[in-house]
């Protein structure tokens, strides 16, 4: 009787090596960080984390990144749809452009969109004059976000998209449905779970961004100062404790959104099933 055949090594050597993988690089740095956080007491730790510039912070960057992550999904899909479902010239360079931001240094980034949006930019001279500060303003802070989070959202919906039976569609227009029903009906229920995965990552990509925000924001305090950045600026002022106490709610937030939004994404893939 022949055995099947793994070119990986067993399941308890492989699982040693992930587990010890993952603890050395995610959960002995958290580990630390909040053992340091404990070692302060409630009525510091809650001092350092709920001052007038930190909540400032924290309104700024779940905002922004929540609302970067809303426009990635409609127009990530738009984009995942348009490069999966149709054929055109320069189709592969414009899938080539989407992972321009995972390649591209987040500095160069927020240098490129801060000379394209500023007040002589080729987009900020004839923006500003309308009112729309797309650079050194919140809005700025929202663009950059976008720019570095947007593949996300298209890498997780494009094999999704690829592995879609358009027969099932086919048929739904064939009993008369129209294209808006047949999307609602047919196409919307099996991508919603993936465009609420892409959100995800979207959101939690967002949400650590630090380089490209620095350089087209103006960094002022209580205005468009982002939370990371609060946090380098602490930590050069040797306010450790501050820092530690703003980034274990970052962490504390950004698990129990992410954690809501997955059991969210759960539901309505057993919804649709």
């Amino acid at each position: 009787m022949s055995q099947h055949f793994n070119a990986m090594p067993g399941f308890r050597r492989t699982m040693g090596f992930t587990l010890f993988y993952l603890g050395v690089l995610v959960l002995l740095p958290i580990g630390g960080m909040i053992f340091k956080v404990f070692q302060l007491s409630w009525g510091d730790f809650w001092a350092h984390a709920t001052t007038p510039r930190a909540l400032a912070a924290y309104r700024l960057s779940f905002g922004a990144s929540f609302l970067a992550a809303f426009v990635n999904a409609i127009f990530g899909t738009l984009l995942a749809w348009v490069l999966v479902r149709y054929s055109f010239p320069g189709k592969r360079f414009v899938d080539a452009l989407v992972d321009i931001p995972f390649a591209l240094p987040t500095a160069v980034a927020g240098l490129t969109l801060a000379n394209l949006f500023s007040p002589n930019g080729w987009l900020g001279q004839f923006l500003v004059p309308l009112g729309i500060k797309g650079a050194y303003s919140q809005l700025a802070v929202v663009l950059a976000l976008i720019f570095v989070s947007l593949p996300f959202v298209v890498r997780t919906l494009q094999p999704v998209l690829e592995q879609m039976e358009r027969e099932v569609e086919e048929a739904a227009a064939t009993l008369g449905a129209s294209r808006f029903r047949t999307f609602i009906s047919v196409v919307a229920p099996s991508l919603l779970p993936a465009v609420l995965t892409g959100f995800v990552l979207s959101f939690a990509r967002a949400l650590g961004e630090y380089g490209s925000v620095i350089f087209i924001s103006s960094n002022m305090q209580y205005k468009t100062e982002i939370a990371p950045l609060l946090i380098v600026s602490l930590l050069e002022q040797f306010e450790y404790s501050a820092a530690m106490s703003i980034a274990v709610v970052l962490l504390v937030i950004s698990i129990l959104l992410l954690a809501a939004i997955n059991l969210l994404e759960r539901w309505v893939s057993h919804f649709h099933r």
